[in-house]
């Protein structure tokens, strides 16, 4: 949401009618829950324009030093000061709301996806020729275990002349085996 949003959220809690309700409603149930919200929102709405509009307590920095070591706190101490407006943006917005001055919030520039946009298409064409050939690679397997439930199941009644009519690599094998007179021992 940008400064003006919220500063026109703001003005809009500023601006409830809460008695002009008050009078709307009839039942004793009602009422009761309507003071309990208008006393919820008053809560949170304090909570918001006290918490969130103090300035930070500063860093002691010494304390630090002495009980962890100076380095390791120069390093953080280092990182806070140049990142300072981060940590304290969101009480700057706060100020700025308080003082009825418009806030502008920088937008979001992507510089990342540009970078990486054509790393992604590139993928995304590589996995759609890899999806293709394991769709026909499945195909294929899927077919040799067809064929092999197919011959599993004839296995049982099948003659040894038509198993070798099937592998003629294999009859051709065994009987140059029976002309040697080579049996295997």
């Amino acid at each position: 949401m940008s400064g003006r949003g919220v500063k026109k959220a703001v003005d809009a809690a500023k601006t409830i009618d809460w008695e002009g309700m008050a009078r709307m409603i009839v039942s004793d149930e009602a009422r009761r829950e309507f003071n309990s919200l208008r006393a919820t929102f008053q809560e949170v709405d304090s909570t918001i324009r006290t918490k969130f509009c103090l300035e930070p307590e500063p860093i002691d920095w010494d304390r630090y030093r002495k009980s962890i070591g100076s380095r390791l706190v120069d390093m953080y101490k280092e990182a806070y000061e140049m990142h300072a407006y981060r940590l304290n943006y969101h009480y700057v917005i706060m100020r700025e709301l308080n003082c009825d001055r418009e806030v502008e919030i920088p937008k979001y520039v992507d510089t990342v996806t540009p970078e990486y946009q054509p790393k992604f298409d590139a993928l995304l064409v590589n996995l759609k020729k890899v999806e293709q050939d394991s769709l026909k690679e499945t195909e294929r397997l899927e077919k040799e275990i067809a064929s092999f439930k197919e011959e599993k199941a004839k296995l049982s009644t099948m003659t040894a002349d038509e198993y070798f009519a099937r592998h003629p690599d294999l009859k051709k094998k065994f009987d140059d085996e029976i002309r040697n007179d080579y049996w295997g021992y």
